[in-house]
């Protein structure tokens, strides 16, 4: 199973996100666990295989980086505007089995 934790400002937008990844997870016949959190949240989640920051957070990927073990990526933009779950989820496992 992956966990996989996707913040953002308040955590509205994630939200849909990590929805629209479960989606196509569950298409895929992927065991994930994924969670949306605001940034003020982000470390009751350090045990994640991986962090996703929507793009309003991108400025803090090397900062945030530094501060966990697991990989930091912020969601490319066009993916993140169209919703595009399967995308996000395929980047995400990509770079988890890349690190692991």
């Amino acid at each position: 199973m992956y966990k996989i934790t996707l913040a953002c400002a308040g955590g509205f937008s994630t939200s849909m996100m990590a929805s629209r990844m479960k989606e196509a997870a569950k298409a895929q016949g992927i065991d994930v666990d994924i969670n949306a959190v605001a940034e003020e949240d982000i470390e009751l989640y350090s045990d994640s295989d991986i962090l996703l920051l929507g793009p309003q957070l991108g400025y803090r990927q090397q900062e945030l980086q530094k501060d966990f073990s697991m990989p930091v990526l912020v969601i490319n933009f066009q993916d993140y505007g169209s919703m595009n779950g399967k995308n996000v989820l395929n980047d995400a496992i990509s770079k988890i089995k890349g690190d692991k």
